[in-house]
């Protein structure tokens, strides 16, 4: 693996080089020129479809128009004069807009950390007039308004494939997750998704508080990548929509959008090809794990499908990273100048705080790349050493400011991961190991194939960016299985790898095919076959898959049963295919030198029924989801939202519901957030299983049983002293009582005011 003596001297995306149909033909850029209106309709017809899928899970129309002026006004136009001050060369509109919104993201902390240190947040709004101001004051500046030269037009089939991935992928976000979870409870029967609430409930955190601490425990710390929740906030705060409608309709459809946007582009920019990138967005965002159940089932967790919404930090983060790998490949390249520094320090700050796992494989690819480039070329890289300094910079920071150097139970435990797979005799055989790492391939890295002929071609001589590529997307798997994190938390690193990985597969991708040279007629019939096989698969699952059975006696490798074989099914499959590939070619001479583009698409598109196998399983189940879903009745919620209209967010609340059930032989599961989540206001004493030291404890007991007893004792046994220390000591103004918990004292009504009540929940103020 070696790297070419210099780097090129201009732009991939400006170097000439053959545009496939479908990637941009250039009859596809004539037609742009000629009919200029012909190049939005991707855009506007994109635009009008997620508006209408957002529109049919009850979102408002008006709150639809707050979000988009929201977007174009104080994320998108702010970030982008920015980014097109710091970048040197412009590449593409599209280009500008995408990196430019996920800058906006990053400079939308510094406003939100300022105002709320300072408690002015109703001044929020002002951050981006502050900026749009500088550059219309400043005269080197103000030509960053309009930029008339050196764009590339993005081609009319790379925008169709990027607009049918986010439509795509929108599609499978409604059925998984919109439709499933109400914004607001409908009835006492409402489920809703387990973590939903607790993400709400960080939201309204930073809404009104910092520094930031434990919702559902006043006073307790948080160190956790809680970055993605402050954007959740700033939402609200400046679009002035209610923070239920940004978390659980508005946020994730649009950083999911905004991903493929930027994988798209990204990829295209340092390839200089634009197949490149509508082939990486769809491998991302298209394409699922590799699996062959029905039920859909995760035995090594997944890379896009579900993880995207019952955590929204992972996708904040990958807008983040993907624009991050964007700067430091156009810095490696010679691409960007001295503001590609300051562009790659502001998103490796805010990368921090997105996602812990994020820059420890950045980290692993630029070491890599360092030593190989340095190898290679025999003096130092210094564009890499800097950005490596950058990036231990930023990571110091996260470990010591926002973590506090807590490990939420990460330790060094090499393939932990895998041994749940393991053969329970005298340890694991040569085979089952095998087995083991062969079906962790397939279902979460099939799509990461496209690397395989890239290395094959190039006869291992990368160039510096495939090196970091390469190794991004090799490091972040090896962190996952050299270590241990009890709640399987060490899937992350995986999925950051992922996004290294699919831009250098689609770059392979678009290898192999160039090299088949095919036709108009052959493009037609690529695209054709591909099709039909992808629904052959999706077919195959609907009939063929079924729950994944244990054999008798039951083996650890039972859950990866389903899949070895469907692999042995596929595999063989394609050695017929193979071996009769010579016969068809002599038979139909336009398939002469396309063996390797069809295979390759084959293996790539084996994934596909992943997320629409997801979906279905979603249609499956009533409201809630097809997940772990809880009890969130609607008279709790009324109850938490008229207390948060009615409080001061200063305010503490106390209550006496701390279980998601009812406690059974003195166990309690402490996974309740609803209170603090729709109340957005802290809570004494919620749920606790959510907090840092509970992750690194191993333990869901509560740590400080006085406190505990304290305030239970509010509601059981009140006095008037009770309730004046809990007042001044502990700050709590506001209790509430949920009566299917357990009945309050009649002492409560003398001693405190009742000022809610709607037969379920008793809301009392202290005096």
């Amino acid at each position: 693996m070696t790297a070419p003596p210099d780097h090129p001297t201009s732009p991939p995306a400006q170097q000439s080089v053959p545009a496939p149909a479908g990637s941009g033909s250039s009859a596809a850029g004539e037609a742009g020129r000629a009919y200029p209106l012909l190049r939005f309709l991707p855009f506007v017809a994109t635009v009008l479809y997620v508006a209408a899928v957002l529109i049919a899970a009850d979102t408002a129309v008006l709150d639809l128009v707050k979000y988009a002026l929201y977007l174009a006004l104080a994320l998108m136009l702010p970030g982008t004069l920015v980014y097109r001050a710091l970048r040197r060369t412009p590449h593409s509109l599209i280009d500008d807009l995408a990196m430019g919104t996920a800058v906006g993201l990053v400079l939308e902390l510094p406003a939100w950390t300022l105002v709320s240190v300072l408690d002015i947040r109703g001044v929020l709004w002002a951050w981006p007039l502050v900026v749009v101001a500088l550059f219309a004051a400043v005269p080197r500046l103000r030509r960053h308004f309009l930029v008339r030269d050196g764009y590339t037009l993005a081609p009319l089939g790379f925008s169709w494939a990027v607009g049918g991935a986010v439509a795509f992928f929108t599609t499978y976000l409604s059925s998984t997750f919109l439709e499933r979870n109400p914004i607001l409870p409908t009835s006492e029967d409402t489920r809703q998704y387990l973590d939903l609430a607790y993400q709400l409930s960080l939201a309204g955190e930073a809404k009104y508080q910092f520094p930031l601490h434990v919702p559902q425990v006043a006073g307790e710390p948080l160190f956790y990548h809680w970055f993605g929740y402050a954007h959740m906030a700033s939402t609200s705060m400046i679009a002035g929509i209610d923070l239920p409608v940004v978390a659980l309709r508005l946020a994730i459809p649009f950083l999911c959008a905004l991903a493929i946007l930027l994988t798209a582009v990204v990829g295209w920019r340092i390839s200089g090809r634009a197949l490149v990138g509508a082939v990486a967005a769809a491998l991302f965002f298209v394409i699922g794990e590799t699996n062959f159940t029905d039920p859909v089932t995760m035995p090594f967790g997944t890379q896009s499908s579900f993880v995207i919404w019952h955590g929204m930090s992972m996708i904040y983060s990958w807008v983040l990273l993907i624009a991050l790998i964007g700067v430091i490949c156009g810095l490696i390249t010679g691409v960007l100048g001295r503001g590609g520094f300051v562009l790659a320090f502001l998103l490796l700050l805010a990368s921090s705080g997105a996602k812990a796992s994020s820059l420890p494989v950045v980290a692993v690819a630029l070491l890599v790349t360092f030593v190989v480039v340095l190898a290679v070329r025999r003096r130092v890289p210094w564009t890499l050493l800097i950005l490596g300094v950058l990036t231990g910079a930023a990571q110091l920071f996260a470990l010591a400011v926002l973590f506090r150097f807590q490990s939420y139970g990460v330790t060094p435990e090499p393939f932990w991961s895998f041994e749940r797979f393991w053969t329970p005799a005298d340890g694991p055989t040569w085979l089952a190991v095998l087995s083991v790492v062969f079906a962790f391939l397939v279902n979460m890295q099939l799509r990461a194939v496209g690397i395989v002929p890239l290395l094959w071609l190039r006869r291992g001589r990368l160039d510096p960016t495939q090196v970091f590529l390469l190794a991004g997307g090799i490091g972040g798997p090896l962190i996952y299985l050299m270590v241990k994190q009890p709640g399987d938390g060490n899937q992350y690193f995986t999925r950051s790898g992922f996004t290294f990985a699919v831009l250098l597969s689609a770059w392979g991708y678009a290898m192999v095919y160039d090299r088949a040279k095919l036709s108009r007629a052959g493009r037609t019939l690529l695209a054709v076959e591909t099709l039909a096989f992808a629904i052959v698969l999706v077919v195959a699952q609907f009939k063929l898959a079924g729950p994944a059975e244990a054999s008798v006696p039951p083996q650890a490798i039972d859950p990866l049963t389903p899949l070895l074989r469907w692999s042995l099914v596929l595999a063989a499959a394609g050695l017929v295919v193979a071996a009769l590939w010579p016969a068809l070619s002599r038979w139909q001479p336009a398939l002469r030198g396309t063996g390797g583009v069809v295979a390759l698409t084959a293996i790539l598109v084996v994934g596909a029924p992943g997320l629409i196998m997801d979906m279905r399983k979603s249609e499956r189940f009533s409201n809630g989801g097809a997940y772990a879903t809880v009890s969130l009745p609607k008279s709790r919620v009324d109850a938490a939202r008229w207390l948060r209209d009615h409080s001061a967010p200063t305010d503490v609340v106390a209550t006496n519901a701390h279980c998601i059930n009812a406690p059974t032989d003195g166990y309690c599961d402490p996974r309740s957030f609803w209170l603090s989540a729709y109340a957005e206001r802290r809570v004494l004493v919620e749920g606790w299983a959510f907090a840092p030291r509970v992750s690194s404890s191993g333990s869901w007991a509560f740590w400080d049983p006085a406190l505990l007893a304290r305030n239970d004792a509010a509601f059981t046994t009140p006095t008037a002293a009770s309730l004046t220390s809990l007042a001044n000591d502990d700050k709590v103004h506001w209790l509430v009582a949920d009566r299917q918990v357990a009945m309050e004292s009649p002492e409560l009504r003398i001693l405190a005011n009742l000022r809610y009540d709607n037969g379920r929940i008793f809301i009392y103020e202290l005096r």
